[in-house]
């Protein structure tokens, strides 16, 4: 009886392989790993947004069981502070300000949370316990909270050598061209958002610890991150100057990061400095409420957007000033998120011939803000569907029919747009008209008169987006202000026996990339994914690489894949030419099979690497033993992922109370390698983006001070809060990488909250709205219909 063994490779819906050991409880995260004789850490961290340290008593905190040592500042005097991995010039091309960013605050604290001092104990209970036993006398000081506020010319400065709380003054476009386009313009839009900060709240919180090797003076960090050799390098040559050679990095499992792992974070110095100091591991975990006030937060932009149009109703200019929040400090993303990854999306899937925008950079007192899901594209997707809806209401066209008229031609890509990106490829018409018939947006009309039966206002709302994603090419984003390339690697290794062994760059926190990666190489080298094992996480043990990010791992990790398989291929093809007796170019291979063309003569993979590390009958004087290759891969250019998203929504009258009912997506990601995977991908991104949308919003008060600092006071979406989202794609390939991916990790989370907040002002249609904030509550809404404030 033959066993058919079912297609694993491109394309296949094949099962997660790391799901098992999540499931069963066996995954490693780093709060899993403790070292032997490993001290704990506790830091004490400001409860005011802004004052000055007058003084620093630890000698009670000292005396208390249990603790190994305290340090502050003054103690980590010789170390750098935390270093921002991309630099803005303003229009007048100076550069940006950049203050310095202390591991430990240095005379001030600048925001609540602010890390001051750190107590190693023997047990974390010990740590606390004397950590709040430290007496702090403050001088308290103004602070500013808002974005717009910290920009007036009275506003307490955070920084006292940053004038006017400004970072940068940033501008991209023809701006006389745009203002030439508003002068003949029959119709002018004008719309101010804000687009709230948020929490990232990964399942998993933040954790580090720190080892040390006084016998050869290695530093091991394991921690919670996304991108592993770029902790190593930020830290390693600029905050502790420890030679790369002496410092190991290892990201395990990571229960989600959402873009806040990514950055260098302050505990992750702490303690892989104080390991060395004190000759044993440290480690140190953050509780949920710390990580709401030392996790880098998301969002934070106010705008004001205008548009132009023709009298038919086609767009002629679009003009966007933009205020963006960067926190107390500059994280290690954070000047590009609201520049080069927002305002470069401004043209979204449309042929505005001519955009202008002006981002001001803010300091303020609060957490600092770097990408948080899509960063910066969130931003300018929600600006650009919500401007759309606007334009649409104000001047009596149909909103459809609006962005039909404006989108780029299917025939026009390569599309180069007025505000420096040139995209591939796209065809937003066909994920329209698909989203359209999925969501039976023609028979709304008779849902929303059923709804009003029961005393119910049911709205529908629409969203057609694009991003960028696949982080890189180093050449592009060097000339753009970044500090490190963004190519990436990829090993493979094949075993004499013919199993696969894969090191990448690419990190996996959630992506499925143990099965994406090893379908990868299923599709490609023919092996079973069963046989294919996945490596990631460990600089130690992979080549220099930058991680997961922007939709980035497939794209440019994949690629790398792609290339160094291309290398397994090409020598293994020598190898059974020599095997099978003929020339090279007559060898054809097919998936895990090497045949000399227009014979029946083969050899398998498992022939060519058994014989490539058992040499008997080999040219080893013109082929080195062994199969193992290397390649990087750096993109000639950013993917571009993009869609139409509905969603359909029900407000009770009585509470103001949103639901979802409905929420139909429709994504061009490219080439789908898994089509489980990317469900499940768009599916979490969507979840995230109806959070913003109804319900979350972190909160300051005018002076700093965290109002939202736990899950009593932040909500989090939860099962009822969602609806079924109907997933689907629409492929265009990417035309300059080997896999044709775009991408597919943000697209949710990207054009969910325009489409979320459109379909609650079509509900509101009666009540003269135009627009609703985020998030939608039920507090606001009611408010809205009943004409009152709360």
């Amino acid at each position: 009886m033959n066993v058919v063994t079912p297609f694993e490779g491109i394309g296949a819906s094949v099962r997660r392989k790391e799901d098992l050991r999540f499931l069963s409880g066996r995954g490693q995260y780093t709060d899993d790993i403790n070292r032997p004789g490993q001290a704990h850490a506790w830091i004490l961290r400001s409860q005011h947004a802004h004052a000055r340290i007058l003084s620093l008593d630890t000698a009670a905190a000292s005396a208390m069981p249990g603790v190994v040592a305290i340090f502050t500042s003054a103690d980590l005097a010789a170390i750098g502070g935390i270093p921002c991995g991309w630099q803005i010039h303003n229009k007048d091309g100076t550069p940006m300000a950049e203050p310095k960013h202390p591991v430990l605050a240095e005379g001030k604290v600048r925001h609540v949370g602010d890390p001051i001092a750190v107590v190693i104990a023997e047990t974390r209970s010990q740590a606390r316990d004397a950590g709040e036993a430290i007496v702090v006398e403050f001088e308290v000081l103004p602070g500013i909270s808002q974005t717009t506020a910290a920009l007036a010319t009275d506003a307490p400065r955070v920084h006292d050598d940053v004038a006017g709380n400004t970072c940068y003054d940033w501008h991209i476009g023809d701006k006389a061209m745009v203002d030439a386009a508003f002068e003949k313009a029959a119709h002018r839009v004008v719309f101010e958002t804000t687009n709230q900060r948020l929490v990232p709240n990964a399942m998993e919180p933040r954790c580090a610890v720190g080892d040390y090797d006084t016998a050869t003076g290695e530093h091991t960090l394991f921690t919670t991150s996304q991108n592993p050799h770029v902790i190593r390098l930020l830290m390693g040559a600029f905050v502790l100057q420890i030679p790369e050679s002496k410092l190991r990095v290892v990201a395990p499992d990571v229960g989600g990061g959402f873009g806040s792992k990514i950055y260098h974070y302050a505990e992750e110095a702490i303690v892989t400095w104080a390991a060395a100091k004190l000759g044993r591991a440290v480690k140190w975990t953050a509780d949920r409420t710390e990580a709401f006030m030392s996790d880098a937060h998301g969002r934070d932009h106010v705008t004001r957007a205008e548009l132009a149009l023709d009298k038919e109703g086609t767009f002629l200019a679009l003009r966007v000033d933009t205020h963006a929040n960067m926190g107390a400090y500059l994280s290690t993303f954070a000047p590009c998120v609201p520049t080069y990854l927002y305002a470069t999306l401004l043209a979204g899937v449309y042929s505005t011939p001519a955009i202008y925008a002006e981002v001001k950079a803010v300091f303020t007192n609060t957490v600092p803000v770097d990408a948080y899901r899509g960063a910066g594209r969130p931003e300018a997707t929600y600006l650009i569907e919500r401007l759309v809806d606007v334009a649409a209401k104000q001047c009596g066209f149909d909103k459809i029919k609006l962005r039909r008229r404006n989108f780029i031609p299917t025939d026009a890509f390569p599309y180069q747009t007025p505000v420096a990106l040139q995209y591939d490829s796209g065809d937003y018409f066909s994920t329209l008209d698909q989203a359209l018939e999925t969501a039976d947006w023609a028979g709304f009309e008779a849902r929303r008169a059923k709804a009003r039966l029961h005393g119910k206002l049911r709205g529908i709302g629409i969203s057609t987006y694009l991003e960028a994603c696949g982080i890189a090419p180093s050449a592009v984003v060097g000339s753009l202000g970044a500090r490190a390339g963004l190519y990436e690697v990829g090993v493979i290794r094949v075993h004499p026996t013919g199993s696969v062994t894969v090191l990448t760059g690419a990190h996996s926190h959630g992506q499925g990339h143990e099965t994406t990666f090893a379908q990868l190489v299923c599709d490609k080298l023919g092996v079973p994914v069963s046989n294919v094992d996945i490596v990631h996480g460990d600089t130690a043990k992979v080549p220099f690489g930058m991680g997961t990010y922007g939709s980035r791992s497939l794209a440019v990790g994949g690629s790398a894949m792609e290339k160094a398989m291309d290398k397994i291929i090409a020598k293994g093809k020598r190898i059974a030419a020599h095997l099978m007796e003929a020339s090279v170019e007559d060898i054809e291979f097919d998936r895990g099979t090497f045949r000399v063309a227009g014979t029946d003569k083969t050899k398998s993979l498992t022939d060519i690497s058994l014989a490539a590390y058992v040499p008997h009958n080999y040219p080893i004087d013109e082929i080195e033993p062994g199969l193992e290759e290397t390649a990087f891969y750096d993109p000639k250019n950013f993917t571009y992922p993009g869609g139409c998203h509905i969603a359909e929504v029900e407000i009770e009258i009585e509470t103001g109370h949103v639901t979802l009912i409905n929420f139909t997506a429709v994504d061009d990601v490219g080439r789908v390698i898994n089509p489980m995977i990317v469900a499940g991908q768009v599916q979490g991104g969507v979840a995230q983006g109806v959070g913003q949308a109804l319900l979350e919003a972190c909160i300051y008060d005018a002076d700093g001070q965290l109002l939202s600092g736990s899950m009593m006071d932040y909500t989090m979406p939860r099962a009822d809060d969602l609806a079924p989202v109907s997933v689907a794609t629409h492929a265009t390939l990417c035309t300059h990488n080997p896999l044709g991916v775009k991408g597919c990790g943000e697209v949710g989370a990207i054009g969910s909250p325009p489409a979320v907040i459109n379909a609650v002002v079509d509900a509101l249609r009666d009540y003269g709205v135009e627009h609703v904030e985020m998030p939608a509550t039920a507090p606001k809404i009611w408010s809205i219909i009943h004409g009152k404030t709360v």
